[in-house]
């Protein structure tokens, strides 16, 4: 018959020195202290569990005498129950422990995380929109309530209240983002479902509106003479210009540093990381597109971007600057930035000899040849 052991008494605890070695004080029934050469006293329950023997520290957190002899009798009783009940107490402590820490993990903390996991393989413009929509839209809604907590009818508030506000694509946006933030969690095990999945079924009905809208290429010298005369900055002027001789998307153009142009080459070199179809692509230049830069080479040549920020230098003129203006001149409805990569193709259409000059024109101007009014954004 094995020896029983002699519960322990506080005073023997308080009493006990440390040694050269590490040496234990046994309290019977699996419970016993660790007592370490720093002086240190940890409470550790030695049980068997699927042939093992296990011998896990009560809390590393909290010693001798701040876990006291009542309290690890306390834990002791309780994982004694837990194996009576087949379950295996480290494992059962560690599972909880792992609860609690995903309980307390806000949607800000991992949505930064999902960010910043994604941002090096987005185009910048990608991850400036997302950022954007993460700042203004999502975090101050919703970034501190625990991400395992939120429930789809939170969701669906927060989506509707950017619909509400007119801002249909913004609301599209902001419903994929949350989608992919939500996946991300499932991914790290974070949350155990997705409530982003299917908001688009309770989503605004789209306004009739043409999408990229543009003047037929008649009307052009027209918008042109509006754009000189119009009270416009000369940034916003020069933009739009170089829009109409490019045909790059505004995303790409607002955002061009000056270190993509070689204006002695007459080329605009755009890197795969900035290119929606992520591949590099050169695009030579007209020579009315070259004199427009070497004009704001005089202006904006001192910062790395030639379409800087009015207020921050170091981030690209606005992406509503190009419309707002299209808007000034009474193009409401008719033309926007992006309906310029519209204008070559329904051009080629009308002068088949300019095909040659359509092969060395953006990436996607070449992969709609089938239908030239159109072109995808």
């Amino acid at each position: 018959m094995p020896r029983q052991a002699t519960p322990l008494t506080d005073s023997t605890i308080k009493t006990a020195r440390p040694k050269e070695k590490p040496y234990k004080l046994t309290d019977g029934q699996g419970l016993y202290l660790d007592i370490k050469p720093n002086g240190s006293k940890l409470w550790r329950f030695k049980y068997r569990f699927g042939g093992r023997e296990m011998t896990p520290v009560i809390s590393w957190r909290l010693s001798y005498p701040d876990l006291s002899l009542v309290k690890a009798r306390l834990r002791r009783t309780e994982a004694r129950a837990m194996l009576a009940e087949g379950l295996d107490p480290g494992a059962q402590k560690k599972a909880a422990k792992q609860a609690q820490k995903t309980e307390s993990l806000t949607f800000e903390t991992v949505s930064r995380e999902w960010f910043a996991y994604n941002a090096p393989r987005w185009a910048d413009s990608t991850a400036y929109k997302a950022k954007l929509y993460l700042e203004n839209d999502l975090l101050p809604s919703i970034g501190s309530r625990p991400i395992a907590a939120i429930t789809r009818p939170e969701l669906v508030d927060l989506v509707r209240k950017v619909e509400s506000r007119g801002t249909l694509n913004a609301a599209g946006k902001i419903r994929q983002w949350l989608h992919q933030i939500f996946r991300y969690g499932l991914a790290r095990g974070v949350v155990e479902n997705n409530p982003a999945t299917d908001l688009d079924v309770v989503a605004a009905p789209p306004k009739a509106a043409r999408h990229h809208p543009h003047v037929p290429f008649a009307e052009l010298p027209k918008l042109l003479e509006q754009l000189d005369a119009a009270k416009l900055n000369a940034l916003t002027r020069w933009a739009t210009r170089l829009l109409i001789l490019t045909a790059a998307r505004p995303s790409e153009l607002r955002a061009v540093p000056w270190a993509e142009f070689d204006l002695e080459a007459a080329t605009w070199t755009t890197p795969k990381e900035r290119m929606k179809a992520r591949r590099p692509h050169v695009v030579p230049l007209p020579r009315q597109a070259v004199a427009i830069l070497r004009q704001l080479q005089e202006v904006t040549g001192r910062y790395d971007l030639v379409f800087p920020g009015q207020q921050n230098a170091e981030r690209p003129m606005s992406e509503n600057t190009i419309n707002k203006a299209l808007r000034l001149m009474g193009y409401e409805g008719r033309q926007t930035g992006h309906g310029f990569r519209h204008l070559p193709t329904e051009h080629r259409a009308e002068r088949p000899r300019l095909q040659p000059r359509l092969d060395r024109a953006p990436a996607c101007a070449r992969r709609r040849r089938r239908n030239p009014r159109h072109l995808p954004g």
